[in-house]
């Protein structure tokens, strides 16, 4: 019997949503759980990984901006290339494609090869996310799209709680190379996963090279897509040395950071479906809320998470905010543009991945030349700036 079944159509007005729906959506967060998973591992294994291949933590840190850096090209462009192309098979190899770039992780003989693999893992991460928003809105009826948002996006938060925190144990307890393995035999099961769950999802609208520029046109989504930047690169100028952070600023032992990146992401969970309800409500307020809580919590962090309890309490904070981010700043753009719904994602995630780059980038350079407590005022001053870009755009 053939998987590639499409799902039945649906009606707004139906009460009742299929199983089969749900399990898709399902499939899709799990699918964002590994891709965030394997995105953020090196966030918890910067020191063994320097410590091993003889690099400085700020070099290290390219192993977090090659991968953005390629994904904010890639999540634009994929939509383009693959025009007709079912989605989900594009999705499928994309998966594939990152369980062989965690292999070549596993196995690099040397930084160069380390950041090749990275490179690998930046194409399926751009490609995935540039499709996973703008496909789970066609898996169920209108009025849920703001759930099945919220649940697809509550994979990238639970790859904080369970998966950077046990690839970080596995670093810990065994080697970061058995990590990167672990996270490649994660990509086998949840290629097993979306092959079961996901149904054929052929293009509605093929989207354009020339749609992508048009989108800027819109200013509401320019002012998202200025705000994702914003929030995010400020997010990880800091977030990308949260282990040095912990230890060098609150006092922990290097073994905490597991732990401590356990609460983070339970936090986050938290955040992200907090958000998921409020934007449905008020997408403009939910996102001030968001930026203005997370910039206080990074400026006061050099300040008041100078002992282990205030820093772990910071830290958790921290998480309950940014948790917030990616189902806000998606719900902002596909408010904004609902007609254009994959060219306008594909953009936002192209921003996403490139401030994920630079805000890394950014704060590998302060870590390097100036104290640790230069990266939380940097990400305090970014996402500060966000409310700027909300008030640019009309009502939303």
């Amino acid at each position: 019997m053939s998987v590639t079944t499409s799902l039945p159509p649906l009606s707004k007005g139906r009460d009742r949503v299929p199983l089969r729906s749900w399990l898709a959506v399902v499939a899709m967060a799990v699918g964002t759980f590994a891709l965030v998973t394997v995105e953020s591992l090196p966030v918890g294994l910067l020191a063994p990984i320097g410590k091993n291949l003889a690099v400085s933590q700020g070099t290290a840190g390219l192993m977090v901006t090659v991968p953005g850096l390629v994904a904010s090209v890639t999540a634009p462009l994929l939509p383009v290339a693959i025009r007709r192309a079912d989605r989900r098979a594009v999705l499928l190899g994309l998966i594939v494609l990152m369980v062989a770039a965690n292999a070549l992780s596993a196995l690099a003989p040397d930084f160069a090869v380390l950041l090749a693999s990275r490179f690998l893992i930046g194409v399926s991460i751009g490609g995935f996310w540039a499709l996973a928003a703008g496909l789970a809105v066609r898996l169920v009826p209108e009025r849920h799209v703001p759930r099945a948002v919220s649940i697809v996006f509550g994979g990238a938060t639970a790859a904080n709680v369970l998966g950077v925190p046990a690839g970080t144990l596995i670093g810990a307890l065994a080697h970061w190379r058995v990590a990167f393995a672990a996270v490649g035999a994660l990509g086998v099961l949840v290629l097993a996963a979306l092959l079961w769950l996901l149904p054929s999802l052929p293009p509605e609208r093929p989207v354009r090279l020339r749609t992508l520029p048009e989108q800027f046109r819109n200013p509401v989504v320019r002012a998202g897509i200025l705000a994702t930047f914003l929030l995010v690169s400020g997010h990880y100028a800091a977030f990308t040395y949260v282990g040095p952070i912990l230890r060098d600023v609150s006092g922990f032992d290097a073994g905490m950071t597991g732990p401590l990146l356990l609460g983070f992401g339970v936090a986050g969970i938290i955040g992200n479906f907090l958000a998921g309800a409020a934007a449905h409500r008020n997408v403009r307020a939910t996102v001030v809320t968001i930026a203005t809580a997370l910039a206080l919590v990074l400026a006061v962090f050099p300040l008041a998470g100078r002992t282990p309890v205030g820093g772990a309490i910071l830290l958790v904070l921290w998480g309950l905010a940014f948790g917030g981010v990616p189902v806000g700043v998606q719900t902002w753009i596909l408010t904004s543009a609902p007609a254009s719904a994959e060219a306008a994602t594909a953009l936002n995630t192209a921003m996403f991945n490139l401030a994920i780059a630079l805000g890394a980038l950014a704060g590998g350079v302060v870590a390097d030349h100036l104290a640790l407590s230069g990266v939380l005022a940097l990400g305090a001053a970014l996402t500060l700036l966000t409310s700027l870009a909300v008030r640019s755009a009309r009502r939303v």
